[in-house]
């Protein structure tokens, strides 16, 4: 893995702050504070990426569950999940931050989202991540009956088909860690043979401060950890340096969460 300097570091920071003020906070994976959205029956536009861009495809791995919540503990490697969504610079800060260390991410993209910032799409697999999908309105899809929760999986999944050409590799149901029976269900029907949990909760998106996003992740990430970290919280902006380099003094590589099963 890559190291930064101390320079480097501090540059990183001082970027992340400037955004943070001027960024208005976007929202997470709370119960509350709901955002505008587009009608979700208006389909994005943008043309497909190329081909050498494009997603793979959605892999079943024989030796997990079918929801996922953590990959082996026996090797030195964690999956960084971002739920995608808010402030596309403060998102491409994050993507700048862990390239920089060398660390490989997942998003989790909410299908509105790419509707706004269809190039986040192509940022995101140019940097070697994974990218997959957290429904399309970030509502809460547990609680949602049939057709209005097959909606919102097959929502996010026809945008990334047609922004990448492949559904994205994972699924995440919003607003829950985990799915419901259903919910599951519904995924497996639209192509994802796993739904993808976490073993390790930063809850950055109660902006608790850069430092207690840095020691909640610390404190629990262990070999084969997931964690759930979101965008569009300057927090998690302020706080990525710091784990990186901690996951690096620890010999824990950060990897996609496909890297993380293979």
């Amino acid at each position: 893995m890559v190291r930064v300097t101390t320079t480097d570091r501090r540059t990183a920071l001082r970027a992340g702050t400037g955004l943070l003020a001027g960024s208005a906070l976007a929202a997470g994976c709370s119960t509350t504070g709901a955002v505008a959205h587009p009608d979700p029956a208006t389909h994005p536009t943008t043309p497909p990426l190329p081909s050498h861009t494009a997603a793979p495809a959605p892999r079943r791995f024989p030796d997990q569950p079918a929801q996922v919540a953590h990959g082996p503990r026996t090797h030195p490697r964690v999956a960084l999940t971002f739920h995608g969504q808010g402030d596309p610079a403060l998102a491409r800060a994050l993507l700048g931050e862990a390239e920089r260390h060398g660390a490989r991410v997942t998003v989790l993209a909410v299908g509105t989202w790419l509707d706004e910032h269809p190039d986040l799409a192509r940022r995101i697999l140019d940097g070697g991540h994974d990218l997959g999908n957290h429904t399309l309105r970030h509502l809460d899809v547990n609680a949602m009956p049939e057709p209005e929760a097959a909606a919102e999986i097959t929502g996010c999944a026809d945008r990334l088909r047609q922004l990448t050409g492949s559904v994205g590799t994972w699924f995440r149901p919003s607003r829950a860690p985990r799915a419901s029976p259903l919910v599951e269900r519904l995924a497996h029907r639209a192509g994802y043979p796993h739904v993808l949990s976490y073993d390790v909760d930063s809850l950055d998106f109660t902006s608790p401060g850069a430092a207690a996003v840095t020691r909640k992740v610390l404190g629990e990430v262990r070999n084969g950890s997931v964690v759930s970290l979101h965008f569009g919280y300057p927090d998690t902006v302020a706080a990525l340096p710091a784990v990186l380099e901690e996951l690096d003094h620890r010999g824990l590589s950060a990897v996609t969460t496909s890297e993380l099963l293979s």
